[in-house]
């Protein structure tokens, strides 16, 4: 990697932001319909992941197998990702988000079905869950690039970006915390079916928008050919290095502590599932935060400096937490766990998108997705398998170790990352 190309950038290159409020994007009716569609999609998603998580261990009792059904739900993600990516930047980003979503909802009724005739079995939730992750391949990048088409001023894209993140982490607040108190009342049935209905929402939104027509260019070039350059791209941009490296580390060893949750709620914590979805949204509340807080810094120059500090106090919060034996404590702790991560993975994202070519926009946001999702199913093997030799406690707390430690030797090795600053590119 050379510095030089980092210490270049961050001389000559500047934001500038005028006027920048934090829910500047919402002034514009797309993506207020996205906003709003989104949102309640994704309440409906987060309701279903802890309710799934929670009937799996109460099926198995497996540590393992709790990570062995996030696995399926992610390995397609390491073969699709990139083809994925490549087929965004050629066909229309609504009409491939249209089919994706619609997917989803399939998957979500199938899984209500099977739940409420008393038929569903282990392997049901495993095949489900990689169905899902193949629709979520050629989600990712086609909802990352879609930011840039909904807001008209390419300055408030860093704000579309965070604000993306907001609806993410609302989801993630509201879902679990009311989806706890129906798994406890009426069952995960309920709860499963609820998330297919509130696909509704986002496709009706995406049906509704008014979007600049770019049509695609249809492209003779094979489609190997098409990810190769993306590839070469971020193999050939230093700060796009470092933020995918950051990423990767931070999800391999630190994010797959998410898989563990049933597992703590259950037996450390001992605290049930209505404490499992408050654990859950706590993490929400936290990310929530640091979503609006990103939001709010759009005059920050200096934006390495917030995806350092993310990258510090994410994995200090959840090495507390590791050790935690107190349901208050762990609360406050998740909940600077949700922020930490979204502070670091939120500005990541944006450098990136800041720095990306619009031709090239869904080949790079799928190399940026496949960091978080291909390396995740690893990670959450390994820590699966930590956790049912020594324990829980032992895989979050290893994961929380090695994403410390890599995290500063980044910084000793790399301070010039401190100074990093970008400028949006104009629209092509």
């Amino acid at each position: 990697m050379k510095l030089k190309t980092i210490r270049s950038l961050s001389l000559s290159a500047r934001l500038r932001w005028g006027g920048f409020t934090t829910f500047a994007a919402m002034r514009y009716r797309n993506y207020r319909l996205w906003f709003i569609g989104q949102a309640l999609s994704l309440m409906g998603t987060w309701m279903q992941s802890v309710a799934q998580g929670w009937v799996v261990y109460q099926m198995t009792g497996s540590r393992f197998v709790l990570g062995a059904i996030s696995f399926a739900g992610t390995i397609p993600t390491l073969f699709l990702m990139l083809p994925a990516g490549a087929v965004t930047d050629r066909v229309s980003r609504r009409a491939l988000l249209l089919w994706t979503q619609t997917a989803m909802m399939v998957c979500a009724f199938i899984l209500t079905a099977l739940t409420v005739t008393g038929a569903l079995q282990t392997w049901h939730v495993a095949l489900l869950s990689f169905a899902l992750g193949v629709a979520n391949s050629f989600d990712a990048p086609a909802r990352q690039s879609l930011a840039v088409e909904m807001v008209e001023d390419r300055r408030e894209l860093m704000n579309a970006i965070a604000l993306n993140s907001t609806m993410f982490n609302l989801g993630r607040v509201v879902g679990p915390a009311v989806g706890g108190i129906v798994l406890a009342a009426l069952g995960p049935a309920w709860r499963f079916g609820l998330n297919g209905l509130s696909f509704l929402a986002v496709i009706g939104a995406l049906l509704g928008m008014h979007l600049p027509r770019h049509p695609a260019i249809p492209s003779r070039e094979p489609l190997t050919r098409q990810i190769a350059t993306g590839l070469r791209y971020v193999l050939t941009n230093g700060p796009v290095q470092i933020i995918l490296s950051l990423l990767g580390i931070s999800t391999f060893f630190g994010f797959s502590y998410s898989t563990l949750m049933p597992a703590y709620a259950a037996d450390v914590l001992r605290v049930g599932e209505t404490g499992l979805g408050w654990l859950t949204a706590s993490v929400g509340i936290g990310a929530l935060a640091g979503s609006l807080t990103v939001a709010s810094l759009g005059r920050v120059l200096r934006k390495g400096r917030l995806l350092m500090a993310g990258s510090f106090l994410f994995p200090t919060a959840l090495l507390g937490f590791a050790f935690s034996r107190s349901f208050t404590l762990s609360l406050v702790l998740l909940a600077v766990v949700g922020f930490g991560f979204v502070l670091q993975n939120t500005t990541g994202n944006t450098i990136v998108q800041l720095l990306v070519p619009d031709q090239l926009r869904g080949r790079v946001l799928s190399v940026y997705t496949l960091t978080f999702f291909g390396t995740m199913p690893f990670g959450l093997l390994l820590i699966g398998s930590i956790a049912q030799a020594l324990g829980p406690t032992a895989g979050v707390a290893i994961g929380a170790a090695v994403t410390l430690v890599y995290a500063l030797f980044t910084l000793l090795t790399r301070p010039v990352l401190l100074e990093l600053t970008v400028e949006p590119l104009p629209a092509s």
